[in-house]
């Protein structure tokens, strides 16, 4: 194996990782020794579930999140760099430095000149979009919109109107507890005809994917919502309503 800093994606809220991540990524993973992680405790969680013989003992982990001040972690590539053994770089769902701030030290990285190697495991906006029938041709991410209720609705309506203009697929995420919040903004926001989809718990057993128009949201049962998306990751994608009946292009 390469000498590199790789990206190591895990699952989307849990789920089998042999049927999730290719058997290549289990290769990878048992030959580092140097982690780059979000959260230790949950990096180490899923080291085990690649393969229990792992020594997490023999390991070391650099934690990097919100709360890690950037001026801190300048000796973060210091194996890789100065000593020239591979390091791995873990979020705590999907892929590394997406919405994630192991983007900072993958950023180091290629400044330094260091071979950076992405492996292949779920993205939610990837599986998201092909799962939802809207463009995936052009589309954009906006990982997490403001919290307070009127910045949230005018950015809404912004990206409603870009997605209508532009024929561009808007995507964007919120934490779970404020999923529901986030779907009721959506709805008040947005006008009737404009296509809502929420992807949830993506290859997880609780997946759930439904694409409809905002009036037809507004009459789907609210204790669905809440059961499918208040406690696991979702994904919520606009686009704009259907101006072709898909019977006429077959």
């Amino acid at each position: 194996m390469d000498t590199a800093l790789y990206l190591i994606p895990v699952t989307l809220g849990g789920g089998d990782v042999h049927r999730v991540l290719p058997g290549y990524n289990h290769d990878v993973v048992c030959s580092i020794r140097h982690f780059i992680v979000e959260n230790v405790r949950s990096a180490r969680r899923f080291l085990k579930a690649v393969d229990k013989s792992i020594d997490i003992d023999a390991l070391t982990f650099r934690e990097l999140n919100e709360h890690t001040a950037l001026s801190s972690i300048s000796h973060y590539l210091d194996p890789l760099e100065k000593d020239g053994e591979s390091m791995g770089v873990i979020s705590e769902a999907g892929c590394p430095a997406v919405a994630d701030p192991g983007a900072a030290v993958v950023e180091m990285a290629q400044r330094k000149g260091l071979r950076v190697v992405p492996l292949v495991g779920p993205s939610s906006i990837i599986m998201s979009v092909m799962a939802s029938g809207f463009s995936g041709q052009s589309f954009a991410f906006n990982g997490y919109l403001p919290v307070k209720d009127g910045e949230r609705s005018s950015r809404l309506r912004k990206l409603e109107g870009r997605a209508w203009s532009e024929g561009q697929t808007q995507l964007f995420i919120e934490a779970p507890y404020r999923n529901v919040k986030m779907f009721s903004s959506i709805i008040s926001s947005c006008r009737p005809d404009t296509r809502l989809c929420i992807a949830a718990g993506l290859t997880t057993e609780q997946e759930w994917v439904r694409t409809k128009t905002v009036a037809e949201w507004k009459k789907f049962p609210l204790p669905e919502i809440e059961n499918a998306v208040s406690k696991i990751p979702a994904i919520f994608l606009l686009y704009r309503g259907s101006s072709t009946n898909c019977h006429n292009i077959v």
